[in-house]
């Protein structure tokens, strides 16, 4: 094997078919112009000629058009490979007829010629094949090689992006905090002696610095949400929404917000980021209400091996053409004087559900309510312990 190898090295494959086509039709032409006796007439000689000829053009067209095939020149060695066993088997099969006794060949020169091109051309083709087959496994293989370096060099971006972004806010906590805390001495100390211009100037301060430091939290909140989330685990969405009704609980008494929850299953995933996105959508879904009291709907449908959870509210709606950047990062559709936020709840919320191998959407009109649909991994034995019902919950 390594011989041929360094032979087609030194040859190349495509020329060693264009060798073999060059040699049955110098064969061809030998036979064309033998002189004529009673055993070898002229249509007999023309007839033997052009069988040999056809199997010397059929190679030589195939090798000239070679490089306009989708095969990869490193495997027309297996093409030429391929025509020389196709000569070996009928030498071999000529070779075995011969030494059986009864009748041989009456014209061995005739029969080797044209059945050995015959051959020679049957292997081109057995070999065009095998060729095509390993040109395909071999691009499928460098596209395979080529994607795990994407892959590899995205999560190394990735990677840095987080680190970057974890060491970025974790920095400016500390002169964040040291601006705050000179803020709130300033006002303790010196708000008496300020003007009303003073203490709106200093009121400001403070308020841009508390937005400051929350942005900051949710942007390290963001980072880690692949990086320090918990491994998978089967968790009861109920549960979940429940313990998150507790935690807005005052932020429901004052808005009078109703929150009705379906049968809502168990699914596999990290509980407290699950906890964070529907904390997220619910606090979302009471801040942006309108003038009429928050209705809102949690419910679920079984698709396949994953459920579809849709929380559903009667708010102010988002237009459509907002609707694409409402999960970017820092993107706001209102000021901080119609409703505070830092713009990066619904990007996390995103990523969260991502990273649970889901996708998140939104259906809204404006004055006519929103709906957040997203997808998240139903637990492997849930049919065979499935959540106990539960009937409608208001709050």
């Amino acid at each position: 094997m390594r011989l041929w190898d360094r032979s087609m090295a030194v040859i190349g494959g495509r020329n060693a078919i264009i060798l073999l086509a060059g040699l049955y039709l110098a064969l061809a032409v030998g036979w064309a112009f033998l002189p004529t006796t009673p055993k070898l007439t002229l249509p007999s000689v023309l007839f033997v000629s052009s069988f040999i000829g056809g199997s010397g053009f059929v190679l030589l067209v195939g090798g000239y058009r070679l490089p306009d095939t989708d095969i990869h020149p490193r495997f027309y060695s297996t093409i030429a490979g391929w025509c020389l066993v196709g000569i070996g088997v009928m030498l071999a099969i000529l070779a075995l007829y011969n030494l059986q006794p009864g009748p041989n060949l009456s014209s061995p020169l005739w029969s080797v010629s044209i059945l050995t091109g015959f051959s020679c051309v049957a292997g081109y083709g057995v070999g065009t094949y095998a060729a095509q087959a390993k040109t395909h496994a071999y691009r499928l293989e460098r596209q395979n090689h080529q994607l795990e370096r994407t892959q590899a060099e995205l999560r190394e971006s990735n990677e840095r992006l987080e680190q970057f972004a974890y060491a970025a806010s974790h920095d400016l906590q500390e002169p964040l905090r040291m601006v705050s805390s000179y803020l709130e001495l300033v006002d303790r100390r010196y708000g008496d002696e300020l003007d009303d211009d003073g203490e709106e100037f200093l009121e400001y301060a403070i308020d841009g610095s508390v937005r400051m430091k929350e942005m900051i939290d949710g942007l390290l909140e963001y980072s880690r949400v692949d990086t320090q989330g918990e491994q998978f685990e089967p968790v009861d969405l109920a549960e979940v929404v429940a313990n998150v009704r507790e935690d807005l609980q005052l932020q429901i008494d004052e808005t009078d917000t109703s929150i009705e929850t379906g049968e809502l299953p168990h699914v596999e995933g990290d509980r407290s980021q699950l906890r964070q996105l529907f904390q997220n959508l619910l606090s979302n879904a009471i801040e942006y209400s309108g003038d009429e009291p928050p209705r809102i709907d949690v419910s679920a449908e079984p698709d396949t091996e994953e459920w579809i959870i849709s929380v559903r509210d009667n708010g102010i709606g988002i237009d459509s053409e907002d609707q694409d950047r409402i999960f970017e990062v820092f993107q706001r559709l209102h000021s901080q004087d119609e409703h505070s936020g830092t713009g990066i709840g619904l990007a996390l919320c995103e990523r969260i559900v991502k990273r649970h191998g889901g996708e998140i959407r939104v259906d809204s009109s404006p004055g006519e309510g929103t709906t957040f649909t997203f997808s998240l991994p139903a637990v492997t034995n849930e049919t065979e312990n499935p959540p106990p019902p539960s009937d409608l919950i208001s709050t």
